[in-house]
């Protein structure tokens, strides 16, 4: 049976065999419309780098090992994660049990410590890349760097497994609409937690990128190098546009999530919580919209990128796509 009351704003389903109510509000299809929205743009956006960066065949930058690393963990979350949010999103409910709710706050929690670690790395491979411009070639291997990105995500996932094997009930936030753990009633543990992912990787990030831009002002204001190779080497490096870029994904990831860190903590030490549910909506999903910011930055930023994003669009309905890739690779460094 289906009963309209006020059809601008909501509708709602009565099923006669058990006497429930499902009512869909503006409001309610509203925001499951922005979830499904944000998962396609998150799934379509990780495919196209997951594609574009393993198709190069060509020279590619150590970096790009790391951007693989945070577009798998982009596309995990845009697979699994926010999709299970659309339809609790309608009814606001969560309707798939306590296991799976479980499950998806701990694999929430275990991405981002693998984003905040890769950060992490990826802000030490443009310090090195700097400070020891002639030993970077030897110092950051491509193999070295996919050992310390599996280690990454084998110590992120046992870090934050605790909770998941504690079997504590899971927290349905019903003004978001996702599952996470209950971190509150293992207060000791999250806070170590917290030192332990957000600790060597801040204090790395902030050290890093400030030895990196003071370089570039010590080198655009003419400080005399006495090594000349060591000048050169270092002008070189300080031109590649992969600084700016990767700190602007870090960035990027800050300002997404900084909304959401902020709120918590207001509300934790307060013990006042805001009765905005738009508010508590709006902070948790421009934090997940940082796993479609990647594929902009990625985009304006990084020459190389777009140049394997060129090869991979122009070889996907090329029957030779490796002589195309050869002949393209070719002409750019001819160019």
């Amino acid at each position: 049976m289906l009963n309209r009351k006020d059809t601008t704003t909501m509708i709602i389903f009565s099923q006669s065999s058990d006497d429930t109510e499902i009512v869909l509000s503006l409001e309610s299809l509203t925001q499951a419309g922005i979830i499904f929205i944000m998962a396609l743009a998150i799934i379509i956006t990780n495919v196209l780098i997951i594609a574009t960066l393993v198709n190069f065949r060509g020279p590619s930058e150590v970096i790009n090992s790391y951007l693989l690393s945070l577009a798998v963990a982009d596309l995990l979350c845009g697979v699994i994660v926010v999709p299970l949010s659309v339809y609790p999103a309608i009814i606001k409910d969560w309707v798939y049990g306590d296991v799976l709710c479980r499950l998806l706050g701990y694999l929430e929690v275990t991405l981002w410590a693998v984003t905040v670690y890769t950060f992490m790395w990826i802000s030490v491979d443009r310090y090195l890349a700097v400070r020891k411009p002639l030993r970077y070639e030897t110092l950051q291997t491509k193999t070295r760097c996919q050992c310390w990105m599996a280690f990454t995500w084998i110590s992120s996932a046992m870090l934050c497994c605790p909770p998941l094997l504690g079997f504590n009930q899971p927290l349905f936030d019903r003004d978001a609409y996702v599952c996470m753990l209950d971190w509150g009633s293992m207060a000791a543990y999250s806070a170590t937690l917290s030192i332990l992912i957000l600790g060597p990787s801040l204090i790395t990030i902030v050290y890093t990128y400030s030895y990196i831009f003071m370089m570039l002002k010590r080198l655009r204001s003419g400080y005399p190098f006495h090594d000349k190779e060591y000048a050169t080497a270092l002008s070189e490096n300080l031109s590649n546009p992969s600084h700016m870029m990767s700190f602007a994904l870090v960035v990027a990831f800050w300002c997404s999530w900084t909304p959401y860190i902020s709120v918590k903590l207001y509300e934790y030490f307060t013990g006042v919580k805001f009765q905005m549910q738009f508010l508590h909506f709006g902070v948790v999903w421009l934090g997940f919209l940082n796993s479609f910011w990647k594929a902009l930055i990625l985009i304006i930023l990084s020459p190389q990128f777009r140049f394997a994003l060129r090869i991979f669009c122009m070889t996907i309905c090329c029957k030779y796509k490796g002589r195309l890739q050869a002949e393209l690779i070719g002409m750019e460094s001819d160019d």
